[in-house]
């Protein structure tokens, strides 16, 4: 694996340490049965926990996801369609190995607006933007991962068992667009897991990413154990985050929600 020439690379040890309900990152680097492929061997570079989080996605035409992204990748279809998120979360305890929980690096709000790809066979998830309340994340993923994030203004509130959410871009360097949407999980849980044909597993367990710099295409390991998924109700009161890539989905969105994921992310490589 070469490492990104100019990017950021911190390479520790690992550290194991008590994580809510008792799981910490040793059981995690354990728990690999329901991946299709082992996690990396090498150290990992950042753990975070993804919290409180919305899977919104609808179908596209796959003749218009390709219209989207670099020439170097395969738009990955279920059902013979592809399909994009909009997925607002809380990002808490984010931490590079062997360092601590810093509380105005630590915890702050993000927004993907994502969809899913092959780049030699091997499947991940292709970013088209990623929105973050926090300046200095916003800057440092741009320089060690060469993803699309942005400043916004966001807030996230409760309102009578709803999570809010509020989320304007404020960065010049991407079209503006915003999001307000209430959500909340239902009863019903599921485990996408138990079926890796279902368009759950398709649209939840992915364990790369995939991005492209200078003309070069670059992917990054993800590991943690199975998403903890519920059917989620969501009401979208404004969502303009597909706007800039010119996609007006008549569909109703396809919604999950999970309340806590810990996971664990390695450097980018050049493939």
């Amino acid at each position: 694996m070469c490492p990104i020439p100019g990017f950021i690379h911190i390479i520790l040890l690992p550290t194991l340490y008590s994580y809510d309900g008792g799981m910490n990152l040793a059981d995690i680097l354990k728990s690999t049965g329901h991946r299709s492929y082992p996690p990396p061997s090498t150290p990992w570079l950042m753990t975070q926990s993804w919290d409180e989080l919305l899977f919104a996605h609808w179908r596209v035409p796959k003749e218009q996801i390709a219209l989207l992204i670099p020439k170097e990748f395969e738009v990955d279809t279920y059902d013979q369609s592809a399909w994009i998120g909009v997925v607002p979360f809380m990002m808490r305890k984010v931490r590079f190995a062997r360092t601590p929980f810093l509380p105005y690096i630590s915890e702050f709000l993000e927004l993907n607006v994502r969809t899913y790809v092959r780049y030699k066979g091997e499947p991940g998830v292709y970013f088209f933007s990623l929105d973050a309340s926090n300046p200095l994340a916003v800057d440092g993923a741009r320089i060690s991962y060469s993803l699309p994030y942005f400043n916004a203004r966001m807030r996230k509130r409760m309102v009578d068992g709803w999570s809010l959410y509020e989320s304007k871009r404020e960065d010049k360097r991407g079209a503006d667009c915003q999001l307000k949407v209430l959500y909340r999980p239902l009863a019903t849980t599921l485990s996408a897991v138990e079926n890796p044909d279902g368009l759950p597993y398709f649209l939840t367990e992915r364990y790369r990413l995939f991005t492209k710099k200078h003309d070069q295409v670059y992917k990054a390991e993800v590991h943690h154990a199975p998403w903890p998924l519920q059917l989620a109700e969501a009401q979208f009161r404004v969502n303009t985050m597909l706007e800039p890539l010119g996609l007006n989905p008549k569909e109703e969105p396809i919604l999950y929600y999970s309340h806590q994921l810990l996971t664990l992310e390695w450097a980018p490589y050049m493939c």
